[in-house]
């Protein structure tokens, strides 16, 4: 079953705080952005105030290139809250900017028994209210159809 964005599950949106906001809006610009150590460039995610590397407090919001890798991931069949649809895959990501640099998520706009781990993926934005979502689709090579 292809999943696609449009037609995603409903989905819980986060509580927006000065720390994060940077991250849950930057999609709206159609990037996606993680905390970054001026000082030694190391990224942050979830976004804290100190660099876990260095112990900088010199942290501020960078762009990333969106492109990542599936680490892992599970199909959900089963739809355990109203509004949502299954089948959906729930997967941990992992940004190609740094080892480590993960984030859970969904992979759409292919079918569920399509996902694999090492998969190329790439980010896409969800817009719900003031919030940009990111998900991943598959990063296919261009001229392949999806």
């Amino acid at each position: 079953m292809r999943v696609d964005c449009l037609a995603s599950p409903r989905r819980d949106l986060p509580a927006l705080n000065e720390r994060n906001r940077f991250f849950w809006q930057s999609g709206e610009a159609g990037v996606l952005r993680f905390s970054q150590c001026n000082a030694c460039g190391y990224f942050i995610h979830p976004s804290a105030p100190i660099c876990a590397q260095c112990r900088s407090r010199d942290i501020t919001p960078a762009e990333v290139s969106g492109r990542a890798t599936v680490l892992t991931f599970t199909i959900n069949r089963h739809a355990w809250q109203a509004g949502l649809e299954a089948p959906f895959v729930v997967a941990i990501v992992e940004m190609e900017e740094q080892e480590g640099l993960r984030l859970t998520t969904n992979i759409v706009n292919c079918s569920v028994e399509d996902v694999f781990i090492g998969q190329s993926v790439k980010v896409l934005f969800d817009h719900r209210e003031d919030v940009w979502l990111p998900l991943f689709e598959p990063d296919l090579p261009s001229g392949d159809a999806k």
